[in-house]
């Protein structure tokens, strides 16, 4: 066979590329995979509906979101939404290049996923959710900024259950392999009961039709709820069909396990009669009106055309899409699950009785381990029960009503701690992942200090979700102060977890003390929040070893995040005499160049990084608090109210540490007195050619003020 010649589509200077093909089968919810070329700004435009050649995001008041790829000249990954920039990113490992490289971007209902690599739901680099997601984004346009993009392999894909193992599966493909990938993509685009069409796969009712009594295997649950095939609810069925001819019930089953099916305009009548027979009676009445088309337009009467008949889709938003483009009533469907009937497997779950009677179809469908257990030839695959171990029964409770509802049940609040971090593993674990994305949509939305730390517990083990322990990660080191002091669950977090957030760009405290207390807990696993000084004492009697056990050496390791420069230096002093400083050499080792440092100074090619003050999670108090004329440290120097203002400097209220030597000449009683100006500042410590001088004001017990 002779190859293909590759052809590809270029895009000019502030125009975009639309077609019909480029849409989502759903609405704002769908993937496109593709190949681009670019000098920078490969630009993707997801709009409800498609735009002209001339269209430009820039100038588009209309909703929609937009994905650059290579922007500020090929350094950032850009995203906006409705004009606004949301996602302004620099130093991920997406860029253009002038050969083709190999993109994704996937969107469910506003959690917006890129990635990269050949072939789609693979190597997964960055998300954003939208709080406000736009459900109607359906059309995908590509665009350029100010230079010729080159697209090429463009593939608009739904969201499916098992795309992981189908992409995973394709990852041994090659270049030369374009027509097999070409074939697994339609593969992938048709998925759904499709694939179970006529197939003896898990079937349990058998069709014997017309006078050559031909066999057509099908399965009770699917036909029951869409019509009455009058089953039995046991044993195998066979429904004999003697005067029916087997294009007809083909076009019957096609239509309920695709939603269409195209038939010659003669063979309506009997498509219909099948259809009134069986109840299926959507497709009755398409029929029916199939029919009085053809007899008001005489042209068409006895044309022998073909005609073609869709299920008439009504739930736009269901996240299931076999449910929604079929002819299945899912409240039935939920009845034979709650009821048993029809079921051909009974699921049990270690430490249980029986969990559920179920159907080896439905789950076979949205879940590929499940599909294998049932047809490889194990144990289950001819016997009746499965046993599980290991698995939440709760969570898996939820998992089995997502498969027949294609939702998560809402009924009372999930807890989002505990169950839903279990409900995330099991669809990670059988491959159900429009429930994983569910899953992790949920996540993001109720992120919150209280959760972070139990889901950076879990998430780690789960390679799909690498982009929410990193969100986590940021979540916690921004917080870092509750997040270390609101319970001791931290302590459970592994090395690596942990380690990320100490050495986090964006990790906040109140003070490096919070920092070294938090790392000396964490490598003693302790059960409950004490401060170093009580980790201090235990050394007294009892060897570093035996203390940290096998976390000493990961504790040699955090030390050097700690910037001791930065602890106040009657603190160092103490520390310097501490166990922790004669029996850790690294500890004594770090605590002496502090001291050093402050004494006397140290070049900044010295790791001056070490000395360089955190972000703080106060807010600075250069202003008037309300009712109070003189604000917070007014308020400090009359001891909370209790008389008349003595500067508390004077009352030893208030202790002073800055950010270079230089700036400490300036006279602390000056820098919080009641008449304090910004102009007082002196010596200045300059940064990259900025002032960046500063001085931590402690006003008492956990009330830092950064000035």
């Amino acid at each position: 066979m002779e190859k293909k010649q590759k052809k590809f589509l270029t895009v000019a200077p502030f125009e975009c590329a639309w077609h019909d093909d480029l849409r989502f089968r759903e609405a704002g919810r769908g993937c496109v995979a593709f190949d681009a070329f670019a000098h920078n700004d490969v630009t993707v435009v997801f709009r409800e509906n498609a735009g002209s050649q001339h269209y430009h995001y820039k100038r588009d008041n209309s909703p929609h979101y937009t994905v650059i790829i290579g922007s500020h000249r090929n350094k950032k990954l850009n995203i906006e939404a409705d004009g606004k920039t949301v996602v302004d990113v620099s130093g991920i490992d997406l860029y253009c290049s002038s050969t083709f490289q190999s993109y994704w971007i996937s969107i469910y209902d506003g959690l917006i996923s890129i990635g990269k690599g050949r072939y789609p739901f693979q190597n997964l680099v960055f998300q954003w959710l939208d709080s406000n997601p736009n459900c109607s984004v359906q059309y995908v346009g590509l665009s350029s900024w100010d230079r010729h993009v080159g697209y090429r392999n463009v593939n608009v894909l739904p969201l499916r259950q098992n795309h992981i193992s189908l992409w995973k599966h394709l990852g041994d493909s090659t270049e030369d392999g374009d027509e097999d990938l070409e074939d697994d993509i339609r593969d992938y685009e048709n998925w759904g009961l499709e694939d179970f069409l006529e197939n003896c796969e898990l079937s349990d009712v058998f069709f014997i039709v017309g006078k050559e009594e031909r066999v057509v295997p099908a399965h009770k649950v699917i036909l029951a709820s869409c019509g009455n095939f009058n089953l039995s609810s046991s044993g195998e069925d066979f429904i004999h069909l003697q005067d029916v001819c087997y294009s007809i019930l083909h076009a019957l089953l096609e239509y309920i396990y695709t939603g269409r099916t195209k038939v010659p305009e003669p063979y309506l009548g009997s498509l219909k009669a099948l259809s009134i027979q069986f109840e299926v009676n959507t497709l009755a009445k398409q029929c029916e009106e199939m029919m009085g088309r053809f007899k008001l337009n005489k042209k068409l009467f006895d044309s022998g055309k073909s005609v073609e008949i869709s299920y008439p889709c009504s739930r736009f938003h269901s996240c299931t899409l076999f449910l929604n483009r079929l002819p299945i009533d899912v409240k039935k469907l939920h009845n034979f699950q709650t009821s048993g009937q029809y079921s051909d497997v009974d699921i049990y779950i270690e430490g249980h009785d029986r969990v559920t009677q179920s159907h080896r179809i439905i789950l076979g469908l949205w879940s590929l381990p499940f599909r294998k257990m049932f047809t490889n030839g194990m144990t289950e695959s001819v016997s009746s029960k499965v046993c599980l171990k290991d698995v939440c029964f709760e969570a898996f409770a939820i998992m089995l009503d997502f498969m027949y509802s294609g939702e998560v049940s809402k009924e009372g609040e999930m807890d989002i701690d505990t169950l839903l971090l279990q409900l995330l593993l099991l669809a990670d674990q059988f491959g159900v992942s429009l429930l994983h994305q569910e899953c992790c949509k949920i996540l993001l939305e109720h992120l919150s200090e209280d959760s972070v730390c139990q889901i950076l517990q879990v998430i780690p083990s789960i390679p799909s979700c690498k982009l929410i322990q990193e969100t986590c990660e940021r979540k916690f080191s921004m917080h870092f102060d509750y997040c270390t002091t609101a319970n001791i669950d931290f302590v459970m977090l592994n090395e690596a977890t942990f380690g990320n957030i100490l050495q986090h760009t964006d990790l906040t405290v109140t003070s490096e003390e919070r920092v070294l207390t938090a790392i000396l807990l964490w490598c003693f696993q302790a059960k409950e929040l004490i401060g170093w000084d009580k980790v201090d004492e235990m050394i007294t009697n009892s060897a570093p070893e035996f203390v940290f056990g096998e976390r000493l050496k990961s504790l040699e390791e955090f030390l050097c995040f700690v910037r001791f420069p930065l602890l106040p230096f009657p603190l160092l002093q103490q520390l310097k005499k501490s166990n922790l400083s004669r029996h850790i050499p690294t500890f004594g080792q770090l605590v002496k160049e502090a001291i050093a440092f402050l004494e006397f100074g140290l070049s900044r090619s010295e790791k001056d990084r070490k000395f360089q003050h955190r972000r703080s999670s106060y807010k600075e108090l250069q202003y008037i608090c309300d009712g109070d004329s003189n604000g917070v440290l007014y308020f400090a120097g009359t001891s909370y109210g209790e008389h008349q203002w003595v500067n508390p400097v004077l009352s030893k209220k208030v202790s002073i540490s800055a950010s270079s030597p230089l700036s400490r000449f300036t006279d602390p009683k000056v820098l919080v007195s009641r008449t304090y100006q910004g102009t007082s500042f002196a010596g200045p410590r300059m940064v990259d050619g900025r002032n960046s001088a500063w001085w931590m004001i402690d006003i008492g017990h956990d009330h830092q003020v950064p000035c």
